[in-house]
């Protein structure tokens, strides 16, 4: 009986094992579905849309893209943790990954081993955006009035947890300042808010903005990186405005739940590489002013894990509360 309960699971393991290589030679059968943890709109939206469009084409099967916003981006990374690992539901991992790692105490997955990384895609910057109307002309203006409006002063950004969210709590602890920071549901809240008056200021990604700001709906009074943004050469950056140190720029790549298949993974990555580096989405990103960079899935891990640790020391050295 024992003899037969063990060829038994012999042969199950021998079947699992040959079925692996005969799935990923199908691979894909059926339209994939990519999850996105904001809003439309937004830089992980816009850039993930044209790199996915592109594989699509080339692989066959339609991707379609899954918009699930929330604080964090919680959602929509569980869903993809929990997800089967057959590389059907992909995931748009991303800097807010890192913040959120960081910046709250408990998460329902681990950022880092509940996934396989596939390869990152781009890189970008933020603004710090003011309506045309705005007396704002740069960062000391910006200081000056949330000075002066005691603790009334808002800066919009998109929900808790994200790269935008944390820049502007940053901001508030870096340059000494009393403000709130609102959160909104995605790109297009924040600059209802701002035009509107409710939100004095925006911390947002720059790509989806560019083209309200080459048309006079938004200014941009500074860059979030180390370096100036190539479309806006004549803005500064916030360390050149009076916030020495001041550092944060942004990322995104394509991730998928752990255990799935090396050769999937591999097949994933492959076309990422062909899709990003090919001359139409290479137009696109340098319209948005987003960097091509495209890695192996062992380098997006090792970078996703050095990302995790700068965040943390972020959070320690302004004293940001976690949540």
């Amino acid at each position: 009986m024992k003899r037969i309960a063990k060829s038994a699971q012999i042969a199950l393991f021998a079947a699992a094992f040959i079925a692996l290589p005969t799935m990923a030679q199908s691979y894909p059968s059926k339209p994939i579905r990519l999850l996105v943890p904001f809003g439309p709109g937004g830089v992980g939206d816009i850039t993930s849309r044209a790199v996915m469009q592109k594989m699509s084409e080339a692989m066959g099967q339609q991707i379609i893209i899954d918009n699930r916003p929330s604080a964090g981006g919680i959602v929509a990374t569980e869903l993809v943790a929990k997800s089967d690992p057959d590389g059907y539901t992909l995931y748009l991992m991303n800097n807010t990954n890192a913040v959120s790692a960081a910046m709250f105490k408990k998460l329902p997955y681990d950022t880092v081993n509940d996934f396989a990384m596939v390869s990152t895609i781009g890189a970008f910057s933020l603004g710090v955006l003011v309506s045309p109307e705005s007396p704002m002309k740069n960062v000391k203006d910006l200081i000056a009035q949330a000075k002066a409006s005691a603790g009334k002063f808002n800066i919009g950004t998109i929900n808790i947890g994200t790269t935008q969210f944390l820049s502007s709590e940053l901001l508030k602890s870096m340059a000494g300042i009393d403000v709130t920071t609102v959160p909104f549901n995605n790109t297009a809240g924040v600059l209802t808010a701002l035009r509107g008056g409710n939100v004095q200021a925006a911390m947002e990604f720059l790509p989806p903005v560019i083209g309200q700001v080459k048309a006079g709906g938004l200014r941009v009074i500074a860059v979030t990186s180390k370096s100036r943004f190539s479309l806006l050469p004549d803005v500064p950056t916030l360390a050149e405005s009076g916030v020495p140190g001041y550092e944060v720029a942004s990322w995104n790549g394509i991730a998928v739940a752990a255990k799935t298949p090396k050769a999937i993974v591999e097949r994933l990555n492959k076309e990422i590489h062909a899709a990003v580096n090919s001359p139409q989405i290479k137009t696109r990103f340098q319209e948005l002013g987003v960097e091509q960079n495209v890695s192996t899935p062992d380098g997006m891990r090792k970078f996703l894990v050095d990302e995790i640790a700068k965040w943390n020391a972020l959070i320690d050295k302004a004293k940001i509360q976690r949540l």
